[in-house]
């Protein structure tokens, strides 16, 4: 499959989102949930490099951490909806940003073991943050089938972007790892 077909695909999947942009639509939820990820800087960064990250690994790294990060992601959601606020869940959510741009940027390969420790950290926290912030009189489980779309939408994008472009083009996969984490340096710092 092109790089071209992939974005495609990721494309159709998101634009029930860009539809329903005005209010009334989508009150059980599914698409404040596939919104979510994708209207946060944060989240979006984030989840994107996951995806980055995983397609720079080999062997099963390269599905068990978005299949990592999706599964936890969606416990922590649960956990959000229950009401559970972490201490500083922001400033983990950002420092998730510079972590995994960081990953990107210096092509990190840890052991799997390890790789899937942080992510699920990582995904830990935007879980609870997307669970906590449940629009009033939607359905969890319509959101939550929202946000954990919209993720493994936004993994496979950037799986894609780095198994689709030469290797010539790996470079600019790092500039966006460290612009990533540039990003999360600035989410902390305000």
């Amino acid at each position: 499959m092109t790089l071209k077909r992939i974005l495609g695909a990721v494309a159709l999947l998101l634009t029930p989102a860009i539809a329903f942009a005005h209010p009334g639509h989508g009150d059980n939820g599914l698409i404040a949930g596939i919104s979510h990820p994708i209207g946060g800087l944060d989240h979006l960064l984030a989840m994107v490099a996951v995806g980055l990250w995983a397609a720079q690994q080999k062997g099963a790294a390269r599905w068990a951490l978005p299949c990592t990060f999706v599964g936890t992601m969606l416990i922590g959601g649960l956990l959000g909806f229950e009401g559970l606020n972490l201490p500083a869940l922001e400033g983990g959510i950002a420092a998730s940003v510079l972590a995994l741009g960081l990953a990107v940027a210096l092509v990190v390969r840890p052991p799997l073991s390890v790789a899937m420790a942080a992510t699920a950290l990582f995904a830990l926290l935007h879980g609870v943050a997307h669970g906590l912030e449940l629009p009033d009189m939607s359905s969890p489980w319509a959101y939550a089938a929202g946000f954990v779309a919209a993720t493994a939408a936004l993994h496979g994008l950037g799986y894609a972007v780095v198994r689709g472009l030469p290797q010539a083009a790996a470079p600019l996969v790092r500039v966006a790892g460290a612009a990533s984490a540039a990003t999360g340096v600035w989410l902390l710092a305000g």
